[in-house]
């Protein structure tokens, strides 16, 4: 533990305006921000146009600039009529299943998550049309809410992902690997997410509303063929080497246009300005708090503190299964406390010394690090999947918390298997790139 209590004083001002910060509930790019301008003055042997210098360096990015770009994929996609013709393909495909419109909301989810890379934007997409559906059949808004809850955080882990962009471009890691890596890990959390629906309505005593049909798949999948082409360009043209994540995010935004004004001819043109302004918000956010971030760890780094708060950790314990436990108590408290971009740009340069004594692929890494932050959007204070759905489904955050635990449990379950069993997660990458 000696690492840890051996830090320099500017490292403690550094953690110790950080927490009360967040206490107060300023906004993340601030306190981080502050933090690391203080604690910049305390050392002072150190000229703060670096802080400057940082600032921009933390945007200055090639693979960053998928973020603004899929963000505003994701949101012309939904505008465009794709959403509902996805929706359509899931109700063909697991509606006959008992509480099938839940398993419907989840399987839709997952699509979209193909397309979008945001949970906060699979979330909205897709709850906006099944929440209120699901209501009207019967069930309450708090489950409802809470089902496209658990859904949505399915979309940072199924590529293309923000937060993989980001640990990319944090570790230096492909990001193409990464993307694949996220394939089996989404899949099992989805399966695992409509067998917990499935679960809740024959525990419920519901039933089965109509069998399955063939003609029904076949005509939606016929509706939905444009919309479903988008998640097979965007990976497919990864994984076969065609392009990078970045021209990739480009392509669907041309590609979402394409379809919203000539194909399904569902976005007017007088939507864009507004759904671009949107987007623009949107991936603000985000960029202001990678640049402050990226300065309080480029300080952590300088003074060495990853280093120190790893050879902390490895004080507590040399066993790799102990470690890999606390590292994701600690990613889990993070996600729980933190938005997820800040996490990622806190917690990742710490982690990344503590690989050697664990023996993890850094690939393997990312999607422990990812799948811990989407649970952290299922739990509040800063759930947005949560806060998103309850804005939807016109219920108190309490209510939508209590009717999340579940899909918690699912999730805990599957961060458990997917830890213990890193060929879920490298199996893809290795046979892909």
């Amino acid at each position: 533990m000696t690492g840890l209590f051996s830090m320099p004083d500017a490292a403690w001002v550094l953690f110790g305006l950080l927490v009360p910060l967040f206490l107060l509930n300023t906004p993340i790019a601030v306190a981080v921000g502050v933090s690391a301008v203080a604690a910049f003055m305390v050392q002072g042997d150190m000229n703060l146009m670096l802080v400057v210098q940082r600032l921009y360096a933390g945007a200055d990015s090639f693979p960053l600039m998928a973020v603004p770009l899929f963000i505003i994929a994701g949101n012309l996609m939904g505008a465009g009529g794709i959403s509902r013709r996805i929706v359509a393909v899931a109700d063909a495909l697991v509606g006959h299943l008992p509480g099938g419109l839940a398993a419907v909301s989840v399987l839709s989810a997952m699509f979209f998550a193909g397309i979008s890379g945001s949970a906060a934007a699979d979330t909205a997409a897709v709850g906006t049309i099944l929440i209120p559906a699901m209501v009207r059949r019967g069930y309450s808004p708090a489950f409802s809410g809470a089902v496209q809850a658990a859904a949505g955080s399915v979309g940072v882990v199924i590529p293309p992902s923000i937060p993989m962009i980001i640990f990319g471009v944090l570790t230096g890691a492909s990001i193409g690997r990464l993307f694949a890596a996220g394939v089996l890990p989404g899949l099992l959390i989805g399966a695992s997410l409509m067998a917990v629906c499935v679960w809740h309505a024959r525990r419920n005593g519901w039933r089965s509303e109509r069998p399955f049909s063939s003609r029904a798949l076949r005509i939606a999948l016929t509706k939905a063929t444009w919309a479903l082409g988008a998640p097979l360009i965007i990976l497919g043209g990864i994984a076969g080497g065609m392009f990078t994540a970045t021209e990739s995010a480009a392509i669907a935004v041309f590609y979402a246009l394409f379809i919203g004004l000539f194909v399904y001819r569902e976005l007017p043109l007088s939507s864009l300005p507004g759904l671009v302004l949107q987007s623009g918000i949107t991936s603000a956010i985000i960029l202001f708090i990678i640049c402050t971030a990226s300065v309080f760890s480029w300080f952590m780094a300088i003074r060495d503190l990853p280093a120190a708060i790893a050879q902390g950790l490895l004080g507590i314990t040399e066993n790799p299964l102990l470690l890999l436990l606390i590292i994701n108590g600690m990613l889990l408290c993070a996600g729980i406390i933190l938005e997820t971009t800040a996490a990622l740009i806190l917690f990742v340069p710490v982690l990344l010394p503590v690989l050697p004594a664990l023996g993890i692929d850094v690939i393997h890494l990312g999607v422990i690090v990812v799948m811990n932050l989407a649970i952290g959007m299922l739990t509040p204070p800063m759930g947005v999947c949560l806060i998103v759905s309850c804005s939807i489904a016109s219920v108190r955050l309490e209510a939508i918390s209590r009717a999340v635990l579940p899909f918690l449990l699912a999730l805990l379950l599957n961060l458990a298997l997917v830890s213990l069993y890193p060929p879920l997660s490298l199996y893809l990458p290795s046979l892909l790139f």
